[in-house]
């Protein structure tokens, strides 16, 4: 594969699996003295990325889980937030401003903080009441955060039992880096006419849904906009026919990343629509890519991994593409701001 290091890929996301068992021993010991809320305070698109976990809790279980930006926690503050809160600060570089003023608001207000992060030695992850360390670069942490968070959303729905599948899947997880190297080959194929139809816009509206709707606002923000300099228009499929389908006309990119859950005909109905009016539509669908070994109550889950494992593979080429590499940056961590 171009551009792809395979033993050092397995070695990242492998673990982060491997980091479940303790995420589910602490969820278990925190649930059990008397924890009754969690909120996923990441910042930027690490704070993103813990939307699937978030809303699998809430699409099970009557247990309180909340996405809350840091930034905005701390201005505005949370009703949910006290001793009784499981706070989880995501962070790569364990060094974000946010991410460490946070978890010390957070214990402030009593609340117990786990950080996931990337680096150890870092202000985050020094910080933390409990620290998971799995070292990750930009082009892995997207699985990485995912598979943690999932993890951890799991280990709650076991510990209360509110969700019979919720075993089978956790013992699931430890399939999927390996099936994970088969998306990766399985994806190479298109990966370069993907990005070449990228590179070919300035604008892309990019959509998704239930679970795939974390992936396209991150694809969308965080690589499109801020790693490439391309515009783009994340917006929900749920919304697309409430303004931005008057955007719709030919020449316009329409990025559809669809889903496996029961959110998928929202994606479906937005695809029909766009392909009337653009000749620019392009359909990422997870359900394309086979991940051998992978139990179904596991697979479901995964659809924004699937999306982050082959987006990777059309970042490697877009950066070819455009001349532009992934690392460059006008303003974020170049100027203050």
């Amino acid at each position: 594969m171009f551009n792809f290091d395979e033993g050092r890929y397995l070695s990242i996301q492998t673990g982060a699996v491997d980091v479940v068992p303790a995420l589910r021993a602490l969820v278990a010991e925190k649930l059990a003295s008397g924890c009754d809320n969690a909120i996923f305070a990441g910042s930027g698109g690490a704070g993103l990325l813990m939307g699937p976990a978030a809303e699998l809790i809430e699409s099970h279980s009557r247990f309180p889980a909340r996405v809350i930006r840091p930034a905005e926690l701390m201005t505005v503050g949370s009703p949910l937030l006290g001793p009784s809160s499981l706070v989880v600060v995501p962070s790569r570089s364990g060094t974000t401003a946010e991410s460490v003023a946070v978890t010390k608001y957070a214990q402030a207000a009593g609340a117990f903080v786990v950080a996931l992060v990337g680096h150890g030695d870092t202000p985050v992850a020094d910080s933390a009441d409990q620290t998971f360390v799995n070292f990750a670069a930009d082009d892995t942490s997207s699985e990485s955060f995912y598979l943690q968070s999932l993890g951890l959303s799991l280990s709650v729905l076991a510990a209360r039992g509110d969700w019979p599948e919720a075993q089978a899947a956790l013992a699931g997880l430890a399939s999927v880096p390996q099936a994970l190297l088969a998306v990766k080959r399985a994806a190479e194929a298109r990966a370069e006419a993907i990005a070449r139809v990228i590179a070919e816009h300035d604008y892309h509206i990019i959509t998704g849904a239930g679970s795939s709707w974390a992936e396209a606002y991150y694809y969308g923000m965080c690589i499109l906009e801020e790693m490439q300099w391309i515009r783009t228009r994340p917006v929900h499929a749920a919304d697309f026919f409430h303004g931005t389908l008057e955007l719709v006309e030919q020449g316009v990119s329409v990025l559809v990343l669809t889903n496996e859950d029961p959110t998928r005909p929202l994606l479906d109905r937005v695809e029909a629509f766009a392909r009337r009016y653009s000749e620019h539509v392009l359909v990422l669908d997870p359900a394309d890519f086979p991940m051998p070994g992978v139990p179904a109550e596991t697979r479901v889950l995964l659809s924004p991994v699937i999306l982050a494992c082959v987006l990777e593979r059309v970042d490697a080429y877009l950066e070819e593409i455009t001349g532009h590499p992934l690392t460059t940056r006008r303003y974020y961590n170049q100027v203050q701001y």
